[in-house]
C-alpha cells in the first residue's frame, strides 16, 4: 500500500477540483490577542486568486472570539470599570459570547474590506449544530450557499458562538467545515492549521516527528498519533481534524491539512505541490446520497446499538432493516428520530441510522421477536428499530 501511495500524482488528482471549502483557525488569523489584518489579507489574496481561476470557494472561519478578546481588552485596559480576561484561562461563558458578538463584526468587516479590493462580495452565515440536526434547515443552508456561489459571492461561515450552548453547539470549526463540505458536495476540504500537516507525533514535543504526506485510511495508529488539543486560541486540535477527515473521506471526498502561515498555501496545494497532508477518499461501491450524508455525518450519534453477528450480516449483506431481535445492548440516551451508531460485538462501528424507538423502549424490546413487541411495550408502530431506508453503511 505504501508504494501505491507514493505513486499518487497530486497535480493530476487535484486538477479537476472546482469547488473547495477552506477552514482557517484562530491561530492562523491572530497575532497575540488581536486579529492580524496582515494574516487575513494574505489569506484573502490566496482565495481571491483561486476564485479568479474559476474555483468556487467557501470559507469556514474561526477568530470571532479571538478578535473580540482583543477589542475588549483594548477597551478596558485603561478603564476603571469591568475587566475582561484576555488570556482565556478559566473563561466565563457569557464573556466568551460577548467577545464573539464584538469580534464577529470586526472579523467580517476585515473580510469584507479585503475581499472588496479584489472585486469580490462576501456573505455571512452563522450556524449551530441544531441547524445541521434538522433536515429542513440543513437543506435551507445548502440552498443558501449554492445560491451565493451562483451569484459569485464568497460564503463565509462560522459557528454562532453568541447563542451556542452545549445542547446545540458543534464546538469546533473543523467539524463544521466537514459538514459544509458534504452539504455543498465540494471536491476538497482544506484545513489550515498552525502545523505543516499531520505528523507521526506532536512536532512541538518530539523532534523525531515525521510529516505524513498521504493518509488513505484513518487507523487506530493514526488516532494515537493525533494526541490532544491544539493552541490556547482555538478549540480544535488534530483529533478534531481527524474527525473532520473521517466525515469528508467517508463521504468520498478529499481533505488536506497544511500550514496556514505560508503565503499562497491553498493555491500551492491545488497546484499539486508536495506539502501538507492529503487524506484520500474512502472507496465506496456507490456514492452516498445527500440524505445519506446527512444521516451518517451531519448529526452526532446520540447513542449506540450493539448488535449480534447475524444482525450485522443482515444489514451489510442483505440490505435488511435492524430488528429488535438482533440488538444485544444499548448505550447513550436517545429518542425517536435521533441518529444512533450501530456497532458489532467488538465495538466496531459499521452503520448509522435514524432510530424508531427511544432508549427505554429499545432496552425493553432488545433480543425479542417482532411478534413479542405488543406484549412487551403495548401498542407499537414499527416492526424495525431502524428501517433500511434510514440506515447508512459506513466503510
Amino acid at each position: 500500500m505504501e508504494n501505491s501511495l507514493k505513486k499518487i500524482n497530486r497535480p493530476t488528482l487535484l486538477s479537476p477540483v472546482r469547488r473547495i471549502v477552506v477552514k482557517v483557525g484562530s491561530s492562523t488569523l491572530t497575532e497575540g490577542v488581536n486579529l492580524s489584518v496582515a494574516k487575513v489579507s494574505r489569506l484573502v489574496e490566496d482565495l481571491s486568486q483561486l476564485k479568479q481561476k474559476g474555483v468556487e470557494v467557501i470559507l469556514v472561519t474561526s477568530g470571532a472570539i479571538a478578535a473580540g478578546r482583543g477589542q475588549l481588552t483594548e477597551l478596558f485596559q485603561n478603564a476603571n470599570g469591568p475587566k475582561f480576561n484576555p488570556s482565556g484561562l478559566c473563561p466565563i461563558i457569557p464573556e466568551l459570547q460577548a467577545a464573539a458578538a464584538v469580534g464577529q463584526i470586526h472579523l467580517m468587516n476585515a473580510y469584507k474590506q479585503l475581499f472588496e479590493q479584489f472585486g469580490h462580495l462576501v456573505g455571512m452565515i452563522l450556524v449551530t449544530q441544531d441547524d445541521f440536526d434538522h433536515r429542513q434547515r440543513y437543506t435551507h443552508i445548502s440552498d443558501t450557499i449554492r445560491t451565493l456561489l451562483r451569484f459569485g459571492v464568497i460564503p463565509i461561515i462560522n459557528e454562532n458562538d453568541t447563542v451556542a450552548v452545549d445542547e446545540i453547539k458543534v464546538g469546533d470549526n473543523d467539524t463544521i467545515s466537514a459538514y459544509v463540505t458534504n452539504l455543498v458536495e465540494a471536491d476538497l476540504l482544506v484545513v489550515l492549521s498552525d502545523q505543516a500537516g499531520f505528523y507521526t507525533q506532536d512536532p512541538r514535543k518530539h523532534s523525531s516527528a515525521q510529516l505524513i504526506a498521504i493518509i488513505d485510511q484513518i487507523t487506530d495508529d493514526i488516532w494515537s498519533a493525533a494526541g490532544e488539543a491544539g493552541t490556547d486560541k482555538g478549540t480544535g486540535g488534530m483529533r478534531t481534524k481527524l474527525r473532520a477527515a473521517e466525515i469528508v473521506t467517508g463521504s468520498g471526498k478529499m481533505m488536506m491539512i497544511a500550514d496556514g502561515s505560508k503565503p499562497m498555501i491553498v493555491s500551492s496545494l491545488l497546484a499539486g505541490e508536495s506539502i501538507g497532508t492529503l487524506f484520500l477518499p474512502a472507496e465506496r461501491t456507490k456514492p452516498m446520497s445527500a440524505r445519506q450524508r446527512w444521516i451518517a455525518y451531519s448529526r452526532p450519534a446520540r447513542g449506540v446499538l450493539f448488535v449480534d453477528d447475524g444482525a450485522k450480516s443482515a444489514l451489510l449483506k442483505g440490505g435488511k432493516s435492524l430488528l429488535p431481535s438482533g440488538i444485544r445492548k444499548t448505550d447513550g440516551n436517545f429518542k425517536f428520530g435521533d441518529t444512533v451508531s450501530c456497532k458489532d460485538q467488538k465495538k466496531r462501528e459499521f452503520a448509522r441510522g435514524l432510530v424508531n424507538y427511544n432508549t427505554s423502549e429499545v432496552e425493553q424490546i432488545k433480543g425479542k421477536q417482532t411478534c413479542q413487541l405488543q406484549e412487551t411495550i403495548g401498542e407499537f408502530y414499527y416492526d424495525e428499530v431502524i428501517h433500511r431506508d434510514n440506515l447508512v453503511l459506513l466503510n
